[in-house]
């Protein structure tokens, strides 16, 4: 008999829904999938599906395109509130374009093409419950990183180069003194200038920036400076300039690298004296603007070649800002991946809301050459190719995995002198670790002790290689212990991590170049309680 929603009541804890108008269909999938083990529900129209949806939860809904009644894409649709961590699977007899869009658009996890292959439905179910595992594994493991003040600046950190900048920010923004914000493109320099002026005192007067690199040569001087009517071709009417328009307020310069030399000259003048002149005008007239300008170019090269005014140069570098790059503050990827998650949610741009641990991990094995402004678009593009609610390594691009390959550990954590690493803390504290039931014995060396052909020259001055390291640890812990020396220094530096994280589990499988879930496992092994 075919099986259908009256005859073939749902199992409590089904792993499958199938809902299909079509009985042989609906028969023919249910005992492919009863067969190897997957607990199946069956509903024969759109409405019914999506109750069933709603009461059972399954993970993988395998859903028919054209049904009498509601679509499938119609269904979709409501399914993605009624069970939103469900991957729904559309069954087609047509593998239109049209189709292949609309299933993706709303969500779907793919498709599949009637008449059915067995091992494709049986490999693409396994596939479906392996994204909702991973998914599922994400939640409660993802800890808010970012309270709400974190918000009102745009500006996302917590590691030790990025708060030297926010209390810069702190002694700068409150006097009127010129600044020149260095850094690499794609930082965040507009965002600092803005905050700059939102803390001083011109808060309520205009800020504007300006982009000297995208304004061509012979409009950048009418653009600041504004023209009379008739100073050129085209100039029918009087325009007002940039610097009168934000007479009183702030403006931002950015890329000032790439500046004319007539035009620096006439903006040493404007610091120097506070006037401007209008193109085609004869009258000077006052201004006063905060100016801060940003560059990601070598300016003290530039002066040394002569391509930047040096008077110019001494003017702008009254106080000095350099934003490090982000794969400078690795351990800051976590909480901007949250920030850039919840603005995309709150835009109503993704329904994504979380990032799976094992993808976060690559995030951070990334080197981003183009900064946070990369990062940025990296998470916007996988919110597109996620399937869920939940970002997966296979939603990241590919450059992105390749690179993550090559780069095991996080640079951040190989050059700790550079990059020091901070505790991203969890909400709440988490539990002490228990004592071990045999401690591990300790691996610090006392000088006395440490065989004189494995002490480096270096180690005096407080130096040494991780090679050297490693051969004190092991003639040390060969002579300490009869245990697996593996095992030994694995517990050590779990136990570590976790401490430093504060307990998070997500950050600390981060630092140790594992999967949350392996994390899991070897705290469960070696009896730790984190």
């Amino acid at each position: 008999m075919p099986a259908n929603s009256s005859n073939c009541a749902p199992d409590r804890g089904s792993l499958v829904a199938i809902i299909d108008d079509d009985a042989e269909i609906r028969y023919s999938l249910h005992r492919v999938l009863s067969a190897h083990g997957y607990g199946a529900s069956t509903a024969s129209n759109g409405k019914d599906g999506i109750a069933l949806a709603r009461r059972e939860q399954p993970r993988v809904i395998f859903l028919d395109n054209r049904m009498e009644g509601m679509s499938g894409i119609e269904t979709l649709q409501h399914l993605r509130t009624a069970c939103p961590t469900a991957m729904v699977i559309l069954m087609t007899a047509f593998g239109t374009t049209q189709t292949a869009i609309e299933a993706m658009k709303y969500g779907a996890f793919d498709y599949i093409i009637k008449p059915f292959d067995v091992k494709k439905v049986l490999a693409l179910t396994e596939s479906a419950l392996r994204a909702n595992r991973e998914m599922e594994a994400a939640k409660g493991h993802y800890a808010p990183l970012l309270n709400s003040d974190d918000y009102k600046e745009g500006i996302v950190g917590s590691s030790e180069k990025m708060q030297a900048v926010y209390k810069m920010i702190g002694q700068v923004a409150a006097n009127d003194f010129t600044v020149l914000i260095t850094g690499e493109s794609g930082t965040g320099k507009e965002l600092v200038a803005r905050c700059l002026h939102q803390h001083s005192h011109l808060a309520d007067k205009p800020f504007m920036a300006v982009n000297c690199a995208a304004i061509p040569e012979n409009l950048i001087e009418s653009e600041l400076f504004g023209h009379e009517k008739g100073a050129f071709t085209g100039a029918s009417q009087q325009r007002i300039g940039i610097f009168e328009q934000c007479d009183g307020g702030t403006i931002f310069l950015d890329e000032i690298g790439d500046m004319a030399p007539a035009t620096q000259t006439k903006i040493l003048r404007v610091l120097q004296e506070g006037e401007i002149q209008r193109v085609g005008g004869t009258g000077i007239i006052k201004v006063r603007v905060r100016m801060i300008a940003a560059t990601n170019k070598d300016l003290e090269t530039m002066v040394k070649e002569k391509t930047f005014r040096e008077d110019l140069y001494y003017r702008l570098n009254v106080v000095r800002m350099r934003l490090p790059s982000l794969r400078e503050r690795l351990e800051d990827v976590p909480p901007l991946v949250e920030f850039m998650l919840q603005r995309l949610v709150k835009n109503q741009k993704s329904r994504v809301t979380q990032i799976a641990p094992e993808a976060l991990a690559v995030l951070m094995r990334y080197r981003w050459p183009g900064n946070v402004r990369e990062l940025e678009n990296v998470i916007q593009r996988a919110t597109v190719m996620a399937k869920g609610d939940t970002i997966l390594p296979k939603d990241l691009p590919q450059e992105v995995l390749r690179s993550a390959e090559d780069n095991p550990a996080p640079e951040s954590r190989l050059r700790e002198e550079e990059t020091p690493a901070i505790a991203v803390p969890a909400p709440s504290a988490p539990a002490s670790p228990a004592a071990p039931e045999k401690s591990a014995p300790a691996v610090s060396l006392p000088a006395e002790t440490a065989p004189e052909a494995k002490a480096p020259a270096a180690a005096s001055a407080g130096a040494i290689s991780l090679s050297d390291a490693c051969d004190i640890l092991y003639a040390l812990l060969r002579e300490q212990t009869d245990e697996n020396i593996l095992g030994v220094i694995e517990k050590e530096m779990i136990v570590r991590a976790l401490k430093e994280t504060g307990g998070n589990q997500v950050r600390a499988s981060a630092i140790l170049g594992i999967t949350r879930a392996t994390l899991r496992k070897r705290i469960d092994d070696l009896h730790l309680h984190y």
